[in-house]
């Protein structure tokens, strides 16, 4: 008999979870396999009916991709005005959230119609997705409709990705689909989806073409049509275990296959299980392995409860979900565990009864759950030397717990003396008390066994010794018999009951202390700053719990695994190694390097992992499901918190290196301006005695000219920490105009007509290529600072060569010369500040033109970057590459500066 009563915390949990569900809004989703199904056309026609109800709402914001059937079915609901963003030099329309607040407020049930759930805000929203919109607008008691794709759905992203080969980015956390109050599926054949399309009621014509010919391809659209409608089938799976817990249902319902092996301790156990695997595979569902810890198995040698271990490990493997309860009736915890988790099939092995008047575990099962269908596995082949039908001998066969079975004999024993010297003082009734005493006694310190043999050998001492006649098994007064009887039925049941009190009893007390344990473990690790303390701290947790050594090992940046100090464990490092770049446990206990002394867990963090936590037992003797499970909760908050001290250690450095940089800025805009005055008046002396009559004579004149070009090149220097500093500071700001590449060339040209003076600058443009929006006063500084470092790193009188290409998203300027090239690994370095090509040059600079250059690219919205060019004869000169956005001019500014270049 199953206990059914109501857990009063759950109830609780359940009363506090549904006054918070009062308060929040309520959330419907229209779910479709891809776009073109008609989910946003199903919520439009959803939302005019609740209209016509009388329902409050109002579209959010709505995407009608131009389809006129959409567009038509908008016509007539009253929008929200829309939010409008500048980004990117254009205007784009969001959805308003705080409108949205405003206007329910003062409304009874408020809806909010808010398409493409997935969708991303742009920059300078309050909230940077859309589905972090709609959560507030239901914590403020909004009822929200929105849409989405299967592709969109976090855990289901790089599956579909795998199927299309087109990566979603946008994507909503699985947790708000599965919140979700309700969730209509939109379905719609792949046939009719491509008849859709081909109609151009999905996409414009050059559109659908592209978009057949790769995503929507009937393929993909049937995967991701089943994708779908699993992914709802699972929710709503989810959705009645939820009712059933809540409705406090006890009977299977048989409405989705799945299965439960029964584990036992016994040699057909193994087979049970593969049984019910190959049939789990069969017919593609789920299945659970359920081993029932009783007071009899607990009692079991250790050999058996090894056996039930590695059959339970081997059950794991073959993909169940396995489970170890404690109980003190195996039938009636498979049963509470087949109904918790609405599972209708129950795989057993076919038992053997000792006694006639025995049931088998079949059985009863039947009787306590007859909605159950109970397969029976037949037992495995017996071995050569015993006759078929005959069980071959078990070690439990000669192992017989016999000192329960003697305490039991000695205490009804020792009862009947110390009641024999009261016959004449006391009643029979309180005689009997001390019997039943006795019984309780054996069933608490020897199990359910020894407590029903006491049950009869005190009734047989009660009636030898206490029942006139005495000294006789004879009865004088029949009513005795039913005295005999009640004292059978009460010692039997006092027995049964203290047995299983006892189990449930160890077995509490067993969760407590595991839980206290890791409660205790988790308080310690959040106060840890170090990693040593953390090895310390999960040392200290494995010897109170498993008795066992550890050493946790540590990855660094480069992957490299290295023991923290406190470690006791002998780690293999080979075995560590492999455990930590498969990611996967290895060692004792495992398929993997199973001879090594011990069992290696990875550490697996939220971002990556932070090495793996090596554990010896002192014994060699198999985990069981419960204490493999505590191992990696163990695991995995030590992961956890080595992961939060390296991000504070990232954020300390972050914080000193941020403000390091902000003081070397201001220093280098201060020194800038105190040097630019003097540097200024340096240049104006030199060419004052150059230009003031007498005429210097040639040395003194040589002297100034170099002092003169000395100043000029250190106020170059200068102007580029300023125009580093003012990049850093965020104090440059665009102005942009629809220019020529041409024009900025020349420009760029003639400002570094001095230091090209003796080289060959070959332009290549073509004649079609389209206007940029540049800054062209900035823009000039990138190609001067590249044409000047080409001059600075090349021999004398080699050339330059400058080219361009357009693409349809991009204009692509390229800056070629015929020098060394880069140094091979640094083509990405030269860009960082202070960074120069080759650090043992003895060509002036520090190493901020490039910097400066690439922070005016970004700017503009482009990248640029650099590599070596391939000759005859090996390196045969740089390439710098600028690829700016492009864009459509307005047409005024296009005939405009149309004309300009043709001038």
């Amino acid at each position: 008999m199953t206990d059914a009563r109501p857990d009063p915390d759950r109830l609780l949990q359940q009363v506090q979870q549904d006054e918070a569900r009062e308060r929040r809004g309520r959330l419907k989703i229209f779910f479709g396999a891809c776009a073109g199904v008609g989910k946003t056309y199903a919520m439009l026609a959803a939302a005019r009916a609740a209209q016509a109800q009388g329902t409050a709402l109002q579209v959010g914001l709505v995407e009608t991709h131009g389809r006129a059937d959409t567009e038509a079915m908008a016509l007539g609901l009253p929008h929200l005005p829309l939010r409008a963003l500048p980004y990117r030099e254009r205007t784009l329309q969001e959805f308003d959230l705080d409108a949205a607040l405003a206007w329910a407020r003062g409304q009874h049930a408020p809806l909010v119609l808010l398409d493409e759930l997935a969708h991303s805000n742009a920059p300078g929203s309050r909230h940077p997705k859309r589905w972090q919109d709609v959560e507030e607008l239901l914590d403020a008691g909004v009822d929200v409709w929105s849409t989405m794709n299967v592709q969109h759905l976090e855990s289901l992203n790089d599956i579909v990705s795998g199927i299309t080969g087109v990566r979603v980015w946008e994507t909503v956390p699985d947790r708000l689909f599965d919140e979700a109050d309700e969730v209509v599926v939109v379905d719609l054949p792949p046939d009719e989806l491509l008849e859709r399309m081909k109609a151009g009621k999905v996409y414009l014509p050059p559109q659908a073409e592209r978009a057949q010919a790769h995503f929507f391809r009937k393929g993909n659209l049937l995967a991701l049509r089943e994708l779908a409608l699993r992914r709802t089938a699972d929710r709503v799976d989810d959705q009645m275990q939820a009712w059933r817990k809540r409705s406090l249902v006890q009977a299977v319902w048989p409405n989705r296959e799945a299965l439960l092996a029964g584990v036992g301790s016994d040699e057909g156990a193994e087979k049970v299980v593969r049984a019910c695997a190959r049939l789990a595979t069969q017919l593609d569902v789920p299945w659970h392995a359920v081993h029932v810890e009783t007071p009899a198995v607990q009692g079991l040698p250790e050999a058996r409860r090894e056996q039930a271990l590695r059959v339970l490990k081997l059950a794991a493997e073959l993909g169940a979900t396995v489970a170890t309860p404690a109980a003190p009736d195996a039938a009636a915890a498979r049963v509470r565990h087949a109904r918790e988790h609405n599972l209708s099939r129950l795989v057993l092995g076919r038992g053997r009864t000792r006694w006639p008047w025995h049931a088998t575990m079949a059985e009863r099962v039947a009787r306590l759950a007859d909605e159950l269908d109970v397969l029976q596995v037949a037992p495995p082949a017996a071995p050569r030397g015993h006759p078929a039908g005959q069980a071959a001998p078990t070690p439990l066969a000669g192992e017989l717990a016999w000192k329960g079975y003697a305490f039991a004999v000695m205490a009804s024993a020792g009862t009947a003396l110390l009641a024999t010297p009261l016959v004449g003082r006391i009643d029979l009734a309180n005689i009997v008390m001390m019997f039943l005493l006795s019984v309780v006694g054996v069933g608490w310190f020897h199990g359910r066994g020894p407590a029903v043999a006491a049950a009869f050998f005190g009734v047989g001492l009660f009636d030898f010794f206490f029942v006139q006649p005495r000294f006789s098994f004879a009865v004088s007064d029949v009513q005795y018999l039913m005295t005999f009887g009640v004292m059978l039925v009460v010692a039997l049941s006092i027995g049964q009951l203290t047995a299983g009190l006892k189990a449930q009893a160890a077995a509490a007390r067993q969760r407590e202390h595991r839980m206290r344990g890791l409660y205790e473990m988790s308080r310690d690790l959040s106060a840890a700053l170090l990693p040593e303390q953390v090895a310390e701290i999960g040392a200290r947790f494995l010897a109170a719990e498993f008795d066992a050594r550890s050493t946790l090992l540590a990855a660094d940046d480069h992957d490299q695994l290295t023991a923290l100090a406190g470690g006791s464990a002998e780690v293999d490092h080979a075995v560590a190694q492999w455990a930590f770049d498969r990611g996967e446990a290895a060692g004792f206990g495992t398929d993997t390097l199973a001879a090594s002394a011990c069992l290696v867990l990875p550490l697996k963090a939220p971002m990556r992992l932070r090495g793996v936590l090596a554990v010896q037992p002192a014994e060699r003797r198999m985990l069981g499901p419960d204490q493999r499970r505590l191992l990696d909760t163990c695991a995995s908050l030590l992961a956890i918190s080595l992961e939060r001290i390296h991000y504070i250690d990232v954020a300390q450095k972050s914080t000193v290196q941020i403000e390091s940089e902000r003081l070397r800025n201001s220093l280098l805009s201060a020194i800038s301006h105190d040097l630019r005055t003097p540097l200024a008046a340096l240049v104006g002396l030199t060419d004052t005695l150059r230009l003031t009559p007498p005429a210097l004579p040639p040395t003194h004149e040589d002297v100034a000219g170099a002092i003169r070009e000395s100043a000029l090149r250190m106020n170059a220097m200068v102007a580029n920490l300023l125009d580093m500093a003012r990049l850093e500071a965020g104090a440059v700001s665009l102005r942009r105009e629809w220019l020529p590449v041409e024009e900025v060339v020349g420009s760029a040209l003639a400002a570094c007509a001095p230091a090209l003076r003796g080289r060959p600058v070959q332009v290549r443009l073509p004649d079609d290529l389209p206007l940029v929006h540049l800054d062209a006063a900035l823009f000039e500084r990138v190609l001067v600072n590249l044409l000047e470092n080409a001059a600075k790193y090349t021999p004398a009188g080699s050339a330059i060569e400058i080219g361009a290409r357009a693409a349809s998203d991009s204009v692509t300027l390229l800056l070629d010369d015929h020098g060394p090239g880069l140094p091979a690994g640094r083509e990405e370095a030269v860009f960082e500040k202070f960074e120069r090509g080759r650090k043992e040059s003895a060509t002036p600079g520090v190493g901020l033109g490039l910097a400066i250059a690439r922070a005016i690219v970004q700017a503009h919205g482009g990248r640029i970057h650099a590599a070596n060019r391939s000759g005859p004869a090996g390196v045969d000169g740089a390439r710098f590459t600028i690829e700016l956005p492009r864009g459509e001019p307005p047409a005024d500014d296009g005939s405009t500066s149309g004309a300009a270049a043709a001038s």
